[in-house]
């Protein structure tokens, strides 16, 4: 079977705080006006992405794994995770504040859920003029008083708020409290995995006019009370060559921000390589003689058994590349 740059159909999720952003940003027509997030690329169970390009277009991304193991994913990945994808890539389009969050890292998510922990990050696309997200703590707490504060509705005033705007950078490891808030439109790279502790709601009912379910007692022993310096990822960008973001034990993100040709070795790296483009377009070439084109809001998966890689953009182009080492 021979392998090839991969696109999937993207997997549309209609939610009442969605927004009417990522059809535009997709060029998906008609658009759809609620959609709060596109899973680009996903091995989460009942939600796996179908292949939609070349010969092998309607084969499940699970399906793919199963028929070529390390020649797709790379052989450490393929030992470590086996049949299962281990990132879920997405774009978020929040209308309206999203509830306060945390992850169980992988001790405590296998322990619980027999699933892994959700580290990820956010690159921020588009942001309205008072656009914020949470990340972390701005005061010292302890898990009683968390609990406490739960119950008194005053939680939100010990997380740290940030304004953002494009090209904002933030890493949220498992533990960490964060959340979206409205007008935030973002690229989501995360381990594969669907645990999510909600913490506070904002007091919001669901359809049926009860107030969401929180998990306080389960976040308790989950969060990291922890108040660090910094929580934003600072970086200089630099066209025409590749810009670390982050590197972490599950993936690590690089920016390719290009006005002329780029050539990315693979050669040595035992991975996977995810492409997603959020600015312009460009001309993809491999090493095996594949040539396809890639435009703003899609993603593409690039075989671990890929050498060589050149990008040659049409216009002026971002692209947040990831894999994992």
């Amino acid at each position: 079977m021979n392998l090839y740059p991969f696109k999937f159909e993207p997997i549309l999720k209609p939610v009442i705080w969605g927004g009417s952003e990522i059809c535009k940003f997709k060029q998906i027509t008609p658009p759809r006006d609620g959609i709060g997030e596109s899973w680009e690329i996903s091995g989460v169970k009942d939600h796996i992405s179908v292949i939609s390009n070349g010969d092998l277009a309607g084969t499940s991304l699970q399906e793919l794994i199963m028929k070529t193991g390390s020649r797709l994913v790379g052989k450490k990945v393929y030992e470590k995770y086996g049949n299962t994808f281990p990132l879920l890539i997405k774009f978020i389009d929040a209308r309206e504040n999203l509830s306060i969050q945390v992850h169980p890292d992988d001790e405590l998510a296998k322990k619980r859920h027999n699933s892994f922990g959700k580290t990820e990050m956010w690159y921020v696309i588009n942001a309205t003029p008072d656009a914020f997200i949470y990340s972390g703590f701005a005061k010292k707490i302890t898990p009683d008083e968390y609990v406490e504060r739960i119950k008194n509705d005053t939680f939100i005033e010990t997380l740290k708020k940030h304004h953002v705007k494009p090209g904002d950078v933030f890493f949220i490891p498992a533990g960490r409290v964060h959340a979206i808030g409205a007008g935030c439109f973002i690229a989501e790279i995360q381990q594969t995995s669907d645990i999510t502790y909600r913490i506070y709601d904002y007091n919001r009912k669901d359809a049926d006019g009860n107030p969401r379910e929180l998990h306080t007692e389960l976040a308790k022993d989950a969060i990291d009370y922890t108040v660090y310096d910094s929580y934003k990822t600072e970086y200089v960008p630099s066209p025409n060559r590749p810009v670390q973001l982050v590197k972490c034990p599950y993936f690590t993100t690089n920016l390719l921000e290009m006005n002329q040709t780029l050539t990315r070795l693979y050669h040595q790296l035992d991975s996977f390589v995810i492409y997603i483009c959020i600015e312009g377009k460009s001309t993809i070439k491999d090493n095996k003689g594949n040539t396809l084109s890639l435009h703003q809001g899609e993603s593409l998966l690039i075989p671990a058994d890929t050498n060589a890689v050149e990008l040659i953009p049409s216009t002026y182009t971002k692209i947040l590349e990831t894999y994992v080492e």
